[in-house]
């Protein structure tokens, strides 16, 4: 018997495996208006802001979708690259490199759950060129309800209008992986050892989330703690901890980065190294909040010396640990998947 497909089948391809790569989003220019249609996508999302729909939209579209843009905007503005927004940058370096690395093994793209390119988009794209097994990536070391739960959903929608549907692995928060902090631990202290001073104390700020997840049983606060602790551990040194990004009028998590920030130099800390380990690449929140603003308030508040470490984005040693990480959760789908040398 022919293994043909019969007269009239739909042509199909199949038998391809891919990575999606997930980032939180960006807009698609730092003008106001882009900025303004990214902030109503992200914002809406009911795991961004759990506050019932009905009394959240009039506040959204009556007051912060006409006030806030301006002001991100100009933070956009201030960190903006030659080739886009540097998360879409890193996202988009990470993922080329990632597939330069594997070869035709696997085949590696790159989502945002807001903006473009989208993660409907992108697996449309995967499905009908022949990759019926993808491994879904959020690049988010611990995991929120916020952040990594979102692209779950958003992956759900997408496999809902799909007649036949590709099989999906998701890769889960890595907070406490070897790997992770081992990278981390690296590039700390190499890159602490270039500075031209000794920093009298590290602070990782991981992004803030409302004291309320917390309480709802949200394991993000406590991977955050983790991360830093164990890296502290390897370092041989305490990793201070605080949270960034407060929005809105609710408690949110504490301590607050910008007060640290304030606070330290009246308690002796002058000099002063900050990373941002929640955050797998630098955006508007780790270049214009951290490195810019959190500079300026530590330098204002008495301190001399301040140092941004910056994220993994899509260096030598991050591409090795996602090829790590990654090549172990695709286990069973491909095997002897060849390694990058260096």
């Amino acid at each position: 018997m022919s293994g043909a497909m019969p007269a009239g089948h739909a042509p199909v391809a199949f038998g391809k495996i891919a990575v999606l790569l997930v980032n939180l989003g960006t807009p698609d220019d730092p003008g106001p208006g882009a900025v303004k249609r990214y902030l109503r996508e992200f914002l809406s999302d009911p795991r961004v802001v759990e506050i019932p729909q009905l009394l959240w939209q009039p506040i959204l579209r009556g007051i912060i979708l006409n006030t806030r843009p301006k002001k991100s905007s100009h933070a956009y503005r201030q960190v903006w690259m030659a080739d886009g927004s540097p998360l879409a940058v890193h996202s988009r370096d990470a993922a080329h490199r990632l597939q330069a690395a594997w070869g035709d093994a696997v085949t590696v793209d790159w989502a945002m759950r807001y903006g473009s390119p989208g993660i409907a988009a992108r697996l449309a794209a995967l499905k009908d060129s022949g990759h019926d097994r993808i491994l879904v990536a959020p690049l988010y070391p611990q995991y929120c309800a916020a952040t990594t739960a979102t692209v779950m959903d958003e992956v759900g929608r997408a496999l809902a209008g799909m007649r036949w549907q590709p099989a999906i692995r998701m890769l889960p928060a890595y907070h406490d992986d070897p790997g992770y902090i081992e990278v981390l631990r690296a590039r700390t202290e190499r890159q602490i050892a270039a500075l031209p001073f000794v920093p009298d104390r590290i602070l990782a700020s991981f992004h803030g989330m409302p004291q309320r997840t917390l309480e709802l049983g949200d394991p993000y606060h406590c991977q955050c703690l983790k991360t830093a602790r164990l890296l502290g551990e390897a370092l041989g040194r305490e990793v201070l901890v605080s949270f960034q990004s407060r929005f809105g009028r609710a408690k949110w998590l504490e301590p607050a980065t910008d007060k640290v920030l304030e606070a330290l130099p009246g308690k002796g800390v002058t000099s002063l190294a900050v990373l941002t380990p929640g955050f797998s690449a630098d955006c508007v929140e780790t270049l214009e909040e951290v490195a810019l603003r959190g500079k300026e308030s530590f330098l204002g508040s008495g301190g001399r010396n301040f140092a941004f470490l910056p994220c993994l984005n899509a260096d030598a040693d991050a591409i090795r640990f996602y090829q790590a990480l990654l090549g172990r959760e695709l286990a069973g789908w491909t095997e002897g998947l060849p390694r990058q040398d260096g």
